[in-house]
């Protein structure tokens, strides 16, 4: 798509008119009226009227993109480089009272989703933290593997498909029973006590 480049000419001195109607359309702010997903296109409401389907910008849109798309009713900015809104672009992401900032701390970047997940990195804390809705779930494939560095410390059940395999060792329950150092080899009935396991 060829970028529209704005002009004057002798015509538009002749029509004043014309001239300060384009130039009222080269920023022209609005509200998304509806979101075309396809194309991706969005119409906006801007004053009494109501755009064509204009494309909308995207933090990236290259070899890497992203998909981020604006949500009907949030404020908006067409830029119309020719003055003519037919031929303009569309940067949202402009608080409003419908939808306000997430947050209002600066040294933490925070996403609030539609359902009420919540992701963010506090740089004070040095914090990650993601929050799911009741019923939320988190998947991740990584053919490659998973590596952490650090404790990790789990709230739940953990069911493992596959080899779990542990570089020192195991221990369950409130005392901390040792998978390497319990008494496995020799049991006898009664009271007798197993040997340690061997290698």
């Amino acid at each position: 798509m060829r970028l529209a480049r704005a002009s004057v000419t002798i015509g538009d001195m002749e029509n004043p008119t014309d001239l300060i109607r384009r130039l009222e359309n080269l920023l022209r702010a609005g509200t998304i009226a509806d979101i075309d997903p396809e194309a991706p296109r969005c119409r906006v409401k801007t004053g009494g009227l109501e755009t064509g389907w204009l494309p909308f910008f995207a933090p990236r849109a290259g070899t890497d993109s992203e998909w981020d798309p604006p949500s009907a009713g949030e404020q908006c900015l067409v830029l119309s480089p020719s003055g003519n809104p037919a031929t303009g672009f569309v940067l949202y992401g402009i608080f409003s009272d419908q939808f306000p900032a997430p947050d209002n701390s600066l040294s933490r970047r925070r996403r609030k989703y539609r359902d009420g997940a919540i992701v963010e990195y506090d740089t004070e804390n040095h914090t990650l933290t993601a929050t799911l809705p009741a019923g939320g779930t988190a998947n991740l494939t990584a053919p490659g593997g998973v590596n952490i560095t650090g404790d990790v410390r789990i709230t739940g059940n953990v069911a493992v498909e596959g080899l779990l395999s542990a570089t020192e060792d195991v221990t369950a329950g409130a005392q901390n029973i040792s998978l390497v150092n319990h008494r496995t080899k020799g049991v006898m009935p009664g009271s007798g006590i197993s040997l340690e396991p061997t290698p």
